[in-house]
């Protein structure tokens, strides 16, 4: 019995390694001499029973499994009270910290690896695309938001290599997303749950679903002047924050084009129209304005907007005056 007594010490010793139950080992053995106390009462017990036959009844040790069992509540017992009064810290703690149940929503939010992509946000879509794809749309529409070629074609230009070898596809659901919005078109309303990845969507819903984005950003970017529209205003969502831009055409006085710009941090303007050129830098947030002189409007003018803080190419504008 010693050596099964002593046997269960070394295991209570073995697991009790920190330094804060250690010290209350004295109490552990006080636990421990109660349990040898049950097994000594067990086997005086047995002892005193008579003799049955004339023959002396040997002791068995049937009871030590129950004390074992007994043995190990004490200790687990005392294992829970060591860890309810000293709380075992996690790596980068030095002391225990209380954690909120909850974080609120905004600063969970994960920011985008591309700055100009968070005006995903923005956009009307049925669900987000994933954040490659959504970038690659939108390196496709800066690429091509020059470009004189009819917007129908333009989208399927933009995510055509997406989906290799389905252009009579694209071409027809870039049909539906220019007549319609997203809401009545037949291939939108069969997309599943809103909760599903776009890696699970047929192949048509993610051809509508990439066209209705492509549109959106090409929208976004380009700012229509008209003669009865002579301002047009645009609000682009940046990983550094809010960017606001007005373009005018004045005509009293010097005729010319200006584009007023609301930066939230340091940045550039460039405005370029027909070989002519015009740059304003900002070392602060704040507005910040560049005009071009004209005396006969061009057909095309872009705008580029930098930030050095997102230390990516800058997001490029057309304006597109039918004055």
């Amino acid at each position: 019995m010693n050596s099964d007594s002593e046997s269960l010490q070394h295991q209570c010793l073995d697991w009790l390694l920190t330094d804060d139950v250690k010290n209350n080992e004295q109490s552990v053995c006080e636990e421990n001499d109660g349990v040898e106390n049950l097994l000594k009462e067990a086997t005086a017990s047995k002892s005193s029973e008579p003799k049955l036959g004339g023959m002396p009844q040997a002791f068995q040790l049937g009871e030590i499994p129950t004390v074992q069992d007994r043995f190990q509540a004490v200790l687990k017992r005392r294992l829970q009270i060591q860890v309810q009064d000293h709380p075992p810290l996690f790596p980068w703690e030095t002391q225990l910290i209380d954690y909120p149940d909850f974080v609120d929503e905004p600063s969970m939010t994960l920011v985008p690896t591309w700055g100009w992509m968070v005006q995903q946000s923005k956009l009307n879509l049925p669900r987000p695309l994933p954040e490659k794809v959504f970038r690659q749309l939108l390196e496709q529409c800066q690429a091509l938001v020059t470009s004189s070629v009819p917007l129908g074609a333009k989208l399927v230009q933009v995510v055509e290599n997406f989906f290799p070898n389905e252009s009579q596809a694209l071409n027809d659901i870039a049909g539906l997303v220019l007549r319609s919005t997203y809401r009545s078109v037949n291939t939108l309303e069969t997309i599943p749950n809103i909760q599903s990845d776009y890696s699970d969507l047929q192949p048509r819903q993610q051809m509508a679903l990439s066209l209705l984005a492509a549109k959106q950003l090409l929208e976004n970017l380009t700012l229509p002047l008209s003669a009865t529209s002579p301002v047009v205003e645009r609000q682009w969502l940046t990983s550094v924050g809010n960017l606001n831009i007005r373009v005018e055409y004045q005509s009293v006085g010097i005729t010319k084009l200006l584009v007023r710009a609301e930066l939230p941090v340091k940045g550039t303007l460039t405005l370029r129209g027909s070989g002519t050129l015009a740059m304003a830098t900002s070392s602060t947030s704040g507005y910040l304005s560049v005009e071009l002189g004209c005396e006969q409007l061009n057909p095309t003018y872009t705008l580029e907007v930098e930030f050095p803080e997102i230390e990516q190419q800058p997001l490029l504008f057309v304006i597109s005056p039918t004055i």
